[in-house]
């Protein structure tokens, strides 16, 4: 194990997601060919944790069958009925062994554009400081709504206060938590049994846990994100919509880097789980889903929809087509196959 593999990373997916609107769990929405949980699996993974622990509670049984398709190494954990990220965390902890140690990542389910590089960076700030906590921040213009990180004189981050509990002076500060975290496993579960329920919403906040640090002494920090789509949450469907078209934009962005052509990236849908050969040639209007291989040189007429399917080195698919792995691409006599 190298050292800053962390002991295990805790991805909280256990809320109800009412303002989707909805009778599908938040966290098993879907952008860019992955539910948004699969997304925060996926970036967890590539940390290579001991242990990747999901806490669930709304509609259980969907969220943990659904991990046990994406994620089979993933451990569920049941938050029980007292609320606050807090408890859930601690629900997260249970199940990890008793003798457990090192650093914990604290992520969430429907944080879908969070990647692997950035919790990298986080993980390695923890360790290279020794930090009791470490946290992702982001810098907003409107932070109404977000918990406020607090800093003291020389920088040092000394609490989170969230919207409801701020008083105006804090409300005025633009730096906000974005509700990830690396913890020392033992400070976490120190200060999880030592926390309250003294605040607004009568629940236990993980983000006590900063202050308790250092009110003890301990050394805490932030990394602070440029980016702050890698942070942006999903509550609700334009919020969801939102995400899509900003991962589309990064998928085909970084397609076209490669020699991909694009003739109309704003009407391109491109799966992240899509592979894309060189100098392949998209036309307007192309959906391209799930499992699907685009050989080099290929060109994808416009409004064809591929799912799950593989298009030859130099094919043709004409305008319109649609295939999919229970309608396949025909075999390429012509090298032009249509619907």
């Amino acid at each position: 194990m190298a050292p800053t593999t962390p002991a295990a990373v805790i991805v909280m997916a256990a809320g109800k997601g009412t303002r989707m609107r909805s009778a599908t769990p938040k966290v098993l929405h879907r952008i860019g060919g992955r539910s948004l949980l699969d997304h925060a699996v996926t970036a967890a993974r590539g940390l290579d944790p001991e242990r990747l622990v999901v806490v669930v509670r709304h509609e259980r049984d969907a969220v943990v069958a659904h991990l046990a398709r994406v994620a089979p190494d993933a451990i569920p954990a049941d938050q029980d009925e007292i609320p606050g990220t807090g408890r859930a965390v601690a629900c997260g902890l249970a199940a990890l062994p008793e003798d457990a140690d090192g650093a914990v990542v604290v992520t969430s389910g429907d944080v879908p554009l969070l990647d692997t590089a950035t919790l990298s960076a986080l993980v390695a700030q923890h360790h290279e400081r020794g930090d009791a906590v470490t946290l992702l921040t982001a810098v907003v213009d409107d932070p109404h709504g977000y918990g406020r990180v607090v800093r003291e004189p020389d920088g040092t981050v000394s609490a989170i206060v969230e919207q409801r509990d701020a008083t105006e002076a804090q409300r005025a500060i633009t730096e906000i938590n974005a509700g990830v975290y690396v913890f020392d496993l033992a400070h976490l579960r120190a200060a999880l049994a030592a926390l309250g329920t003294d605040n607004d919403q009568g629940e236990v906040y993980l983000t006590d846990v900063v202050a308790h640090a250092h009110a003890a002494g301990r050394p805490t920090s932030a990394l602070v994100v440029a980016d702050h789509w890698l942070v942006e949450g999903c509550n609700d469907r334009a919020q969801l919509a939102a995400l899509g078209a900003e991962l589309n934009r990064r998928i085909l962005a970084r397609a076209m880097e490669s020699g991909v052509g694009v003739v109309d990236p704003s009407s391109t849908w491109v799966d992240v789980t899509v592979e894309l050969g060189p100098d392949s040639f998209l036309e307007p209007g192309v959906l391209l889903r799930g499992a699907t291989r685009i050989g080099p040189g290929a060109r994808i007429g416009a409004y064809a929809i591929l799912t799950d399917v593989d298009i030859p080195a130099g094919a043709v698919v004409t305008p319109f087509a649609q295939y999919d792995a229970e309608t396949p691409v025909p075999a390429q006599g012509s090298g032009t196959t249509g619907a």
